[in-house]
């Protein structure tokens, strides 16, 4: 079933809301992390608070929903959009560890490890042929982990994080491909927003790649592997933004559902895996190409929280 578009008549907007609100989760938590790396402090505080507490949110729901109503909690765990709940925790984590908070980091590493492999099985075990965008959300969930468990092991943990990260980077490009060859090309130009995690996947496997290239822990031919993967997957999120971006201008799709947010959260995953592969790589131009694309990414965050605004305001009776 499709998630509504608006807000329910007579409901508040957070009640209720579906395993798909995490990609808001996820695009606040992203645009903190690119907008800290690119200096803007304040700015990246302010998108760690709306993450952070609407995490907080959509946790409390997802626990209500486990304890309190099990036969919609086992229907929503078998779409693809539940892994929001994995990958949103890792974005998060991801944030926090560069706060230095890194115990609090580590606690959501484990809660999204715990998290992963049921929803991730639930998942696969009912994809069908021509899925939508979100079936690439297998490839995010698991690569969330490794950004987070690189950043923990580049933050003092032991190295046998940076080991399971690579497993999970070599999992999640696997994963990849099998989404791949079940998504609906067709979503391209008629897709609601989800569409774009399309991209936005091979983008987290840049900054997942970027993440281990700047490893010490592998050296040599293991380095110049994890770089040239790196800057492959790169290349070809851009092409599939190029591609995304010139479908949404041709085929404009103006009006609000909550799957815009899974666009967001692409495009500032783009950015920030520009962002922290330029120095691991040593193409330092992918700087500003990236602090572009964040500031474009950061315009969408606006659209498209004016437009849920909107969309809100109208529905009240």
């Amino acid at each position: 079933m499709s998630p509504p578009s608006s807000p329910p008549s007579g409901r508040a907007w957070w009640t209720g809301l579906p395993p798909a609100a995490g990609a808001a989760v996820m695009a606040a938590g992203i645009l903190s992390v690119g907008l800290h790396l690119t200096g803007y402090e304040v700015l990246s505080l302010i998108a760690l608070a709306l993450s952070g507490a609407l995490w907080l949110v959509l946790a409390a729901d997802f626990t209500a929903r486990l304890l309190g109503d099990r036969g919609r909690f086992r229907a929503e765990a078998d779409t693809p959009a539940a892994l929001t709940a994995v990958a949103a925790t890792t974005v998060l984590g991801t944030r926090l560890s560069q706060l230095g908070w890194q115990s609090v980091a580590a606690a959501l590493l484990a809660l999204a490890a715990v998290l992963w492999p049921g929803l991730l099985l639930g998942v696969v075990r009912h994809w069908r042929r021509r899925m939508p965008g979100a079936a690439f959300l297998v490839c995010v969930a698991t690569e969330g982990l490794t950004v987070l468990a690189a950043t923990l092991a580049a933050a003092g943990y032991p190295d046998w994080l940076a080991w399971a990260a690579l497993a999970a980077f070599c999992l999640g490009l696997l994963l990849y491909v099998a989404a791949l060859v079940r998504f609906d090309l067709r979503e391209v130009i008629g897709g609601a927003g989800d569409h774009w995690v399309a991209g936005g996947a091979l983008s987290i496997c840049a900054l997942a790649g970027a993440k281990l290239t700047a490893s010490p822990v592998w050296t040599g031919a293991a380095h110049t592997a994890l770089r040239t993967a790196t800057l492959i997957v790169l290349a070809l999120s851009l092409v599939w933004y190029a591609v995304l971006l010139g479908a949404e201008l041709r085929h404009p799709r103006p009006h609000y559902d909550i799957r815009r947010w899974a666009t967001v959260f692409p495009l500032g995953m783009t950015a920030t895996a520009c962002l922290s592969a330029a120095d691991p790589t040593g193409l330092p131009w992918l700087l500003p190409l990236g602090e572009v694309l964040l500031w474009i990414a950061v315009a969408a965050w606006l659209l498209t929280f004016f437009t849920f605004l909107t969309a809100h305001l109208t529905s009240r009776p």
